[in-house]
């Protein structure tokens, strides 16, 4: 252990020099997560509905979406939407495939989110809004959406942590993200380590403090039993 040299693990002087330089992607980190996220999430709750529906014109197509968007890695999306579409004359930016493709792709996760959460609110709570006169949306909306968002919220927390550390793999189609820079940094410095441990504890500071709000909504919504 004693002839480790310690200071070609981690150079802590290159680490705070570089740190402004790579915190400039975490716009582009954090504007990938968030709208992926958001648009995820619409595309994700229709996905569950027509993945659910007796209507096999609409569960056919949404059950083979979902299969396939979980069974293609992010990077052959991104790789197909940024380098292989231009070839038939549609051209994206960078910044715009990475929104399309994570967007698209953690709609499959967040719709299955959905349908789990949905299926788990008790059959007696439709019936009772049916009792009602209520329509669909408006069961859907006051009683039934309510009550699934607390059962959602931890695994739908889990797929956007894994959408802000996906996000890394938009440097593989040149977005300058918080990971992109390192890379950058490294190549320059020659030390990809210490970038690498540095980004590293960047994404895991992002991560805690999405944690942090993620329990806070598990609390907020924990009186909808």
């Amino acid at each position: 252990m004693n002839d480790i040299e310690w200071g070609l693990l981690f150079d802590p002087a290159l680490a705070i020099e570089s740190l402004p330089y790579v915190l400039e992607g975490i716009g582009y980190t954090l504007l990938i997560s968030v709208v992926s996220m958001i648009v995820g999430v619409i595309i994700g709750f229709f996905l569950s509905l027509a993945r659910t529906s007796q209507l096999k014109i609409l569960q056919f197509p949404a059950r083979l979406y979902i299969s396939f968007m979980r069974g293609v890695p992010i990077l052959v999306i991104l790789f197909l939407l940024y380098f292989a579409l231009p070839v038939v004359g549609i051209e994206f930016t960078a910044v715009q495939a990475a929104l399309i493709g994570f967007s698209i792709n953690s709609a499959a996760y967040i719709a299955e989110v959905f349908r789990s959460s949905l299926a788990s609110v008790d059959k007696g709570q439709w019936e009772s809004s049916k009792a009602l006169g209520l329509t669909y949306w408006q069961s859907m909306r006051r009683i039934i959406l309510p009550q699934s968002i607390r059962i959602a919220l931890p695994p739908l927390s889990n797929v956007y942590l894994d959408l802000i550390k996906a996000s890394s793999l938009a440097a593989m189609i040149t977005v300058p993200e918080i990971f992109q820079k390192a890379r950058i940094v490294g190549a320059r410095e020659y030390d990809l380590l210490t970038m690498l441990i540095l980004v590293a504890l960047i994404y895991w500071a992002i991560c805690s403090i999405m944690t942090i709000l993620q329990n806070y909504l598990e609390k907020k919504y924990a009186d909808y039993i």
